[in-house]
């Protein structure tokens, strides 16, 4: 099976602009999240997706594929799915984000086992354990709700479910990564947006509310993402720490 991983990378981020360029290390973010990629063995293709000339010249610069996008994206899926459409071959396409430096190429892995054991799911991401203390009431943590079958029911940045009755139910700590079936990402684009969505700021549910189905996979731990100044202070310290 032909699988595509594409990685958004905006340089006019809103929260904090030029971060995929920002050194950590002695790499710049999308190098990191690249290599990664690559080492991961299991996709066929990796590459970057940019309207930035800057971006382009870097990832040029250490070896990596890039291609040019359009600057009118919304949001990285739209930008993904843009470079899908030059990738018709590619069965799967996996949008693994930009501004996360330290995504390993086992997470990866674990992404996309349900296409590489023969299922071909709409769509998978991943979750891993949720802590509780730190996690359940952080609105930065998007909380996953999942069926029987590992089916998301719901993604929420508020605390879910309810406690009423003492109990362990599935609710996991969502983490940004997608795979998509190649058809199903282009008729992804084509929803329309959805309330809840727009509600969460969760563009995930923009799945759940036209009825189609994500499978969510299972990792051991999540990794620090980079959105603010705050957390690129975090992720280069990290690296000094391990040096």
């Amino acid at each position: 099976m032909k699988i595509l991983a594409v990685i958004p990378a905006r340089y006019d981020s809103q929260r904090l602009a030029g971060k995929v360029l920002a050194l950590i290390g002695n790499k710049p973010m999308v190098q990191w999240v690249y290599e990664a990629a690559v080492n991961s063995k299991v996709f066929t293709k990796v590459v970057v997706a940019t309207d930035s000339q800057l971006v382009a010249d870097r990832v040029i610069s250490f070896g990596g594929d890039v291609e040019m996008t359009s600057s009118n994206h919304s949001t990285g899926t739209d930008r993904v799915a843009e470079v899908a459409t030059r990738y018709r071959e590619f069965s799967v396409v996996v949008n693994v984000q930009g501004d996360q430096p330290f995504v390993t190429s086992q997470m990866l892995k674990e992404l996309v086992i349900p296409y590489l054991e023969g299922e071909l799911p709409e769509m998978t991401t991943l979750a891993c354990p949720l802590n509780q203390k730190t996690g359940y009431h952080d609105p930065n943590v998007v909380k996953v709700l999942c069926g029987q079958k590992q089916q998301a029911l719901y993604f929420s940045r508020s605390p879910i479910p309810f406690y009423r009755n003492p109990t362990e139910v599935p609710v996991f700590h969502h983490l940004g990564l997608y795979a998509f079936r190649q058809d199903f990402l282009e008729t992804y684009t084509q929803l329309p947006s959805t309330p809840v969505e727009q509600c969460e700021g969760l563009e995930q549910l923009r799945v759940l509310e036209h009825g189609y189905t994500i499978r969510v996979c299972q990792t051991a731990k999540g990794v620090v993402e980079v959105n603010t100044a705050e957390d690129l202070i975090k992720a280069q310290n990290l690296v000094l720490e391990t040096a």
